[in-house]
């Protein structure tokens, strides 16, 4: 398909080492490409923010599909003078998550694509915290429910180095650390090669647009953890890809531009 001259268009969902394997293949051809790849998204909770909707937003970010989404918040970065609070009411939220299979009444939160996905993060969890994280919630594997679940685990003080912090983590963990200013935020938030999806919470609207300006994501939810919407333009920058999904724009990733000028 890349190498092919008849097919001149090419889409993939999926991961950064494989949207960059296709963008290779499909160079000799000069194909247009729209690729959607990986993530690392921050969720950034501002001293004056609803803490209340910030953490639901934070649940609804980071728990949906057990955390198995390209857009899941990864990094949680929590104000210093409102991190008790969030931290304490997140994981009192976290704790009434019921966990199972999907088709059981009442689960919140169903199981990992595979075995393999729950030891890379558990592996992930350790390494964080022999790196200075200390786990308030969860922290290891639900074996008595089957082995594909994994526990709901909140990782305070997460060290930047870490892998669950630097990497995407496709699981049920919240990594979190605090921040001081709103340079501090920003520039944590942009310290990744992944450019997908950002969140910040804030009643300030002055610094919501001013702070969504300077992220480097090609979408933003303001007081929100589900940004998804048919309507809405869909992707990211930098690693995370290229072109946009959904909307008129998406259908433009479809269609040549030609000018035709005639002199009548």
């Amino acid at each position: 398909m890349c190498t092919n001259p008849i097919v001149k268009k090419v889409s993939f969902t999926g991961s950064t080492r494989v949207g960059k394997l296709l963008m290779k293949m499909s160079s000799d051809t000069v194909k247009r490409l729209s690729l959607e790849l990986g993530g690392n998204a921050p969720f950034i909770v501002f001293g004056d923010a609803d803490i209340e909707q910030s953490v639901k937003a934070a649940i609804a970010s980071r728990f949906r599909n057990a955390g198995q989404t390209c857009v899941c918040a990864d990094r949680f970065l929590v104000h210093d003078s409102v991190e008790e609070e969030f931290t304490k009411l997140l994981c009192k939220e976290i704790e009434s998550l019921k966990v199972g299979p999907g088709m059981a009444m009442g689960t919140n939160v169903g199981p990992l694509i595979s075995k393999s996905a729950v030891e890379n993060v558990k592996e992930k969890v350790e390494e964080a915290i022999s790196d200075g994280a200390e786990c308030i919630v969860g922290g290891s594997s639900l074996p008595d429910i089957g082995p594909n679940f994994y526990q709901p685990t909140v990782l305070r003080n997460v060290a930047t180095s870490s892998r669950i912090w630097a990497t995407e983590t496709f699981g049920p963990v919240v990594a979190l650390r605090s921040f001081h200013s709103e340079e501090e935020a920003i520039e944590l938030a942009n310290d990744t090669k992944a450019g997908l999806a950002s969140y910040i919470c804030t009643n300030d609207m002055s610094r919501a647009f001013r702070v969504s300006s300077r992220l480097e994501y090609g979408m933003v939810g303001i007081n929100e953890g589900v940004i998804s919407n048919a309507v809405a333009p869909f992707g990211g920058v930098k690693e995370s890809g290229l072109g946009r999904e959904g909307s008129s724009v998406g259908l433009s990733e479809f269609l040549e531009t030609k000018y035709i000028m005639l002199n009548h």
